[in-house]
């Protein structure tokens, strides 16, 4: 039976990072996580240390901004997953470079892990965010290097427990707000499973130099279907406050960061349908729940269960 690929993640300690470590790590692969030393001896990253440790994550001392760890980390691997976080997405042309140098990648999966940047609606100020993402695709694919594109959509973890609202700390049990008019379809995907298909896909041949996207059908709702399902579940009837688009527009501009951002991402998925409004091409990407059909995902419906 052929070993499995060895995996190096940068960003490994962030939000979605984590729960994709450990899933290569429960797959099998050999897990390598590039960290600093600092990383490695704080308290900030204390207790997913530990965690990765338990689970024998291997360690390399390295930095982003160093490229030669970079490349002698890189070296050591057959995939590089990059998890790192909005602010440093332009960065990923040193991880680009690293690769190009080391010369011996099977797949590089580039920080993605939101809806398409390539099928956006979507206005400043995380157009900006999204096209530097766009950009590192087309130097990807500029350079030859293997890749998939992770398209996840929402993570359940971060929308479903206040129902998209927005510095709220709990679901709404008397009055809701709702982006729009509540009809487009966003998607919702429970941080592990989001996980489970990434490291799935890692020596899958379908899905080499195309996007993966993670359309379960249990978990694609409107706004208003999702708030109705809320309140079957709780027996109450919310009171509904719609946001135009136009007084949703003019909110953005008037927010400041980070406000402003999380308002123009829920009025790309919202509003515009951006995780929703085009079919897939079979040329360019495919289905993961199709895939891996297998694979026991958790449902919008389940995931609220644990909210009542």
């Amino acid at each position: 039976m052929a070993s499995k690929s060895k995996i190096l993640f940068i960003g490994g300690t962030g939000y979605i990072g984590k729960y994709i470590v450990e899933a290569s790590v429960l797959a099998g692969h050999p897990t390598f996580v590039l960290v600093r030393e600092s990383t490695l001896s704080g308290s900030s990253k204390a207790r997913v240390i530990k965690t990765f440790k338990s689970l024998g994550v291997n360690f390399i001392i390295g930095d982003l901004y160093d490229h030669k760890s970079l490349v002698e980390a890189i070296k050591r691997v057959d995939v590089v997953i990059c998890t790192i976080g909005l602010f440093q997405l332009a960065d990923q042309d040193k991880i680009i470079a690293a690769i190009k140098e080391a010369g011996n990648v099977k797949r590089f999966f580039p920080s993605e892990f939101a809806n398409d940047v390539d099928r956006v609606h979507i206005v400043e100020p995380a157009k900006t965010l999204f096209a530097t993402k766009a950009k590192i695709r087309r130097a990807v694919e500029a350079e030859g290097i293997p890749y998939t594109y992770v398209t996840s959509n929402f993570f359940s973890g971060y929308f479903l427990p206040t129902l998209s609202q927005i510095g709220a700390s709990a679901p709404p049990t008397d009055t809701v707000i709702i982006l729009g008019d509540g009809n487009p379809k966003a998607i919702y995907n429970k941080e592990e499973d989001i996980a489970t298909y990434t490291i799935r896909a890692v020596e899958d041949p379908r899905t080499l130099n195309k996007s993966l996207y993670i359309r379960p059908p249990g978990n694609i709702y409107s706004f208003n279907d999702l708030v109705s399902l809320w309140e079957k579940k709780i027996g109450k009837t919310l009171e509904r406050t719609y946001v135009p688009e136009e007084q949703l527009l003019k909110n953005i501009q008037e927010a400041a960061v980070p406000l402003n951002v999380i308002l123009s991402i829920g009025h790309s998925a919202f509003v515009k349908g951006d995780h929703t409004n085009f079919e897939i091409e079979p040329s360019l990407g495919v289905e993961a729940s199709e895939l891996y059909p297998d694979v026991k995902y958790s449902s919008v419906d389940e995931f609220l269960n644990q909210l009542v």
